[in-house]
């Protein structure tokens, strides 16, 4: 019976290598996969509660605009209207909250507006883009634009 096997062994090895390969990945997940994944699909349960548990960073442009209602009129049917002032000014929701010791970082106008108006193809067709080396390459965006309402009068 043994010579009937001998050609076969190879096959019975690699097929005892695989389950027990397959037996090891199996412990190794359970010991490393928490208990509450997957029960709101491919994602764990108590990653809800952890993200509640973190404070909150961004307060939305209500609050701000509620204080700086005259950036609120300079904005007003500008091209950056729309966007929100923690965009380029940063998470000051214990600012809006009346921690006023805590104030929006020093702003380097010329890396911040590139960050959006770098020139790109991947961009839409009407969104302003420059070329920095070309546009301007000295000096600060303010020194010609105002952020909040950029268009040369």
């Amino acid at each position: 019976m043994r010579d009937r096997f001998r050609h076969f062994e190879h096959v019975f090895r690699a097929a005892a290598l695989f389950v027990g390969g397959f037996a090891l990945f199996l412990v190794v997940r359970w010991a490393l996969v928490p208990a509450d994944f997957g029960v709101y699909g491919f994602y764990r349960a108590g990653a809800l509660a952890d993200s509640r548990a973190q404070p909150i960073r961004y307060a939305g442009q209500t609050p701000c605009l509620d204080c700086h209602a005259d950036v609120a009129e300079t904005r007003k049917d500008s091209r950056h209207a729309n966007i929100n002032c923690e965009a380029c000014h940063g998470p000051l929701a214990r600012h809006a909250s009346g921690d006023f010791e805590i104030k929006p970082k020093a702003l380097n106008p010329r890396l911040l507006c590139l960050q959006c108006h770098t020139q790109a193809a991947g961009k839409p067709v009407g969104f302003p883009q420059i070329a920095a080396a070309e546009h301007a390459p000295e000096g600060a965006c303010t020194d010609c634009h105002k952020p909040h309402r950029p268009k040369i009068d």
